[in-house]
Formats: C-alpha cells, structure tokens, sequence
C-alpha cells in the first residue's frame, strides 16, 4: 500500500521558502497531523538563516478549509474534554511562529480560506488573493467562537464593527469585497498568482531582513502598548538597526548614489 503524501510539504527557490497544506482532497483541512507538520516546517524555515522570505499557500481549491470536523467529531466522542487541546497545543503557536517569523511571509491565497484558515492568512505580513476566492469566518456557524487570533487580527484588519458582524453573521466575503475592506491586500487573476508572489518574495528576501524583522515586532507591539511604549521600542530598535550591514552599507549607497544591495546581515 503506497504511503500517504506529506500533509505539508516545504520548497526552496533562493532565499525564499514556500510552505504548502497539501490535502487538496479535504479543502486543506487540519488533521493533527497536519497541523503538527505545518508548526514543524514553519518551525524549520523560521531558524533557516538562508531563508529570507517565506510564502505560505496551499493545493487545489483551497488555501485552508480550518479544522477536518470529520477528525474533530471523533475526538468529541471519545474524549470531549481534551477535543479543544488543539487550540493551544496546534492553533496558537502556529499563529505565533507566522506572527514572529524572523523574515517577512506572504499568504498565497490560492483558494477558500475558512475558519482557522483566515486566521493563517491574517498572521503573515502580506495578503495577495486569487480572484473569485471565498472568505468564510465560519465558527459561529458550528456553535464556536474564533481561534487562531482572529479575535485580535481581525478587528485590526478591518475595524472592530466589521469583525464583530462578519464573525457574529458567519457573512461569506468575495475576494473583492476582502481587498475592499483591507482583509487582503491584493488580488489578482488566478492564473497569475503563482508568478506575482514569487516575484514578490524574491523581492523581499532581497531586502533588508532584519530591517523586516523590526517592522513586524514594532506593529504587533503597537496594537496593544501605549504611545510612549511603542516610542521607546522605535528608538530601540533603530539603534538595533543602526550597526547592520545593510544598514550602514544603504547610506553609504545613498551618498555613492548607487543602489542598496541587502544581505539581510
């Protein structure tokens, strides 16, 4: 009997990593398996210095469908009480290893995105959607609340009366209407999704890495510090910053009125 394929398979182009939910059959949903496959390679490309950017995307019809209900059915039957370990022991730190990932990630939104799914994709730094793709915020629809950070990235994305409604409603949202209100950044034709992100990872993992690394932490910290707090860590982190390689070598570009070239050092 032939193994059964990797749920999540990793590729290397460059310095650009592309993590990919391969259950194209099951819309991408989330066994345990996969689930522990997809933190195991975000894990892995997240310590891989020669990675510079990150894409992560998915097979098929979907980018991620949320949880396998059919899996999640059986551990309610027979062991309701640890059904939802899940969550913190899968959801949460997969959602934190995008959130802090040390080099910028582009959610390929090749497909429907739902549940746990918008919850990845709000995670990563960039949002590009293939037209004609399905938003579906479905918890309520199941009788749950919203994991994955969707309580926090949401409200942020796209304004906190837009969330509670499209959370409390279930609302299914077109890829339009999703680039419209800000919960993806772009969308374009479907067959040129593939070749538009790569184009873009190329073009961050050519950049200033570290420079990358300190705008994420900055704009996750700013969502819940106050204005002096997130003044202190600005000027931190630009002294951070200020003995970089790509730093001290951009300016110098500047004055040779030249071109940067990063090595994310």
């Amino acid at each position: 009997m032939p193994a059964s394929p990797e749920p999540v398979q990793v590729a290397l182009e460059g310095a650009v990593a592309t993590v990919t939910i391969a259950r194209a059959e099951q819309a991408n949903s989330l066994t345990t398996a996969a689930k522990d496959a997809l933190l195991a390679a975000l894990e892995a490309v997240a310590n891989d210095r020669s990675i510079r950017a990150v894409v992560l995307t998915g097979t098929g019809r979907a980018f991620c469908a949320g949880q396998d209900l059919a899996e999640h059915a059986e551990s309610l039957a027979s062991d309701p009480g640890h059904a939802f370990d899940t969550v913190g022991r899968h959801y949460g730190p997969i959602v934190q290893s995008l959130t802090t990932m040390p080099k910028p990630v582009i959610a390929a939104i090749n497909g429907t995105c739902a549940g746990a799914g918008i919850g990845f994709a709000l995670a990563c730094d960039l949002r590009i959607a293939a037209a004609g793709v399905k938003f579906a915020p479905a918890f309520t629809g199941i009788g749950l609340t919203a994991d994955s950070g969707l309580s926090a990235t949401l409200p942020r994305a796209v304004g906190w009366s837009r969330a509670m409604g499209l959370l409390l409603l279930g609302t299914v949202i077109e890829a339009d209407e999703a680039e419209r209100i800000g919960l993806v950044h772009q969308v374009v034709p479907a067959e040129e999704l593939s070749d538009h992100v790569a184009a873009l990872a190329r073009r961050l993992a050519a950049g200033p890495t570290q420079a990358y690394v300190a705008l994420k932490e900055a704009l996750w910290y700013s969502a819940s510090a106050q204005l002096e707090q997130v003044l202190r860590l600005e000027g931190e982190l630009q002294a951070r910053l200020a003995s970089t390689a790509d730093h001290q070598g951009a300016v110098q570009a500047f004055l040779e009125k030249r071109r940067p070239d990063f090595t994310g050092t």
